[in-house]
C-alpha cells in the first residue's frame, strides 16, 4: 500500500504519545517507501533537521536493522555500537543522540515504518519506554490495517469512496449524539445513524452496546485509541474496553476483522 497524508498524522500522532509517555527527549520516524528503504519524515523534539527526509536503506545502521529483523532494536551508545552499521553517524551526531531504541510498525506481516524514541545521553533505556515505543507503533498498525481497507474499497471505483464518505459520516453522528441534551433530538440523530446501515444487516444480528457501536465507528474510520477518546470524550483506558467487548462479541481478533464483522451485522455502513 502507498503511503499518504493521513499516514505520516499517525506517525506524528504516535511520536508525541510515545514522548508524553515516556519523557523521552526526541522522537522521530517514516513510512517504507518503494523498494528497501523507509523515508525518516516525522521528527519530534529535534533540535536541527538534520535527520527530516533522511532515506534508511534495510539493513544499515539501527532502523535498517529493525526493517530487517522485524522487531526492537536498541543501543545505549549510537555513535559506539557494534551492534549496527554506521553510515548514518552523521545525521545522528548533529542532533546530539547517544541512546536510541527504534520499533518496527508491522502490519501483516510486512514492516511499513519504524518509530524511534531518543536519549541525548548513553544511558540504558528502560523497560518501560520500551513497552511505551511498541504501544505507539502496535497504534499505528491498527490505523493502517482499517485505512488499507478503506483504500481497497475505494479502489473499486466511485461507489467505494462514496461509501467511505457515509461511513466518516455515520462515525461523525455517532460521536456527535451522546453530546446532545435533548433526548428526543438525540433520538432523531440516532435513528438518522440507523439509515446509513439499513439494508445491511445479516440475519443473526449480534447485540452490541451503543458505546460499543461508537467505538467500532470511530475505528472503521481510521481512528486510534487515542483519538477515538478524545472524539467520544472519554479515556483510551475505556475504548479499549468497549472495543475488547465488541471483539469478544463479533468474535474478531483483530480491530479489522471487528469492523468488518460489524458491517455485516448491519451495525456499521
Amino acid at each position: 500500500m502507498t503511503a499518504d497524508a493521513s499516514d505520516a498524522v499517525e506517525i506524528r500522532n504516535a511520536l508525541l504519545r510515545l514522548r508524553r509517555a515516556t519523557g523521552l527527549p526526541v522522537a522521530f520516524g517514516g513510512l517504507m517507501e518503494a523498494g528497501r528503504q523507509m523515508r525518516i519524515s516525522e521528527l519530534s523534539g529535534t533540535a536541527t533537521d538534520a535527520l527530516r527526509s533522511l532515506a534508511v536503506t534495510s539493513g544499515n545502521g539501527l532502523g535498517g536493522k529493525t526493517v530487517v529483523l522485524a522487531r526492537p532494536c536498541v543501543v545505549t551508545d549510537y555513535s559506539a555500537s557494534r551492534q549496527i552499521s554506521h553510515e548514518y553517524d552523521a545525521p545522528v551526531a548533529v542532533e546530539g543522540l547517544r541512546s536510541v531504541l527504534a520499533v518496527p510498525v508491522v502490519v501483516r506481516h510486512g514492516v511499513r515504518g519504524v518509530l524511534y524514541g531518543a536519549l541525548r545521553t548513553a544511558l540504558p533505556m528502560g523497560g518501560r519506554m520500551l513497552d511505551a515505543a511498541v504501544e505507539a507503533a502496535r497504534d499505528v498498525e491498527r490505523a493502517l490495517v482499517v485505512r488499507d481497507e478503506a483504500r481497497t474499497l475505494a479502489a473499486g471505483g466511485g461507489e467505494g469512496a462514496a461509501w467511505e464518505q457515509v461511513r466518516e459520516a455515520h462515525a461523525a453522528l455517532r460521536a456527535l449524539a451522546p453530546k446532545i441534551a435533548d433526548p428526543e433530538l438525540r433520538d432523531e440523530l440516532l435513528e438518522a445513524c440507523a439509515l446509513l446501515t439499513a439494508g445491511s444487516a445479516s440475519p443473526v444480528r449480534v447485540r452490541l452496546a451503543p458505546r460499543e457501536v461508537d467505538v467500532l465507528a470511530c475505528v472503521a474510520a481510521g481512528a486510534t485509541n487515542a483519538l477515538a477518546a478524545e472524539r467520544l470524550g472519554v479515556t483510551p483506558e475505556t475504548v479499549k474496553g468497549y472495543l475488547r467487548s465488541a471483539m469478544r462479541k463479533l468474535r474478531a481478533r483483530t480491530r479489522g476483522e471487528a469492523v468488518v464483522a460489524a458491517r455485516r451485522a448491519g451495525w456499521l455502513p
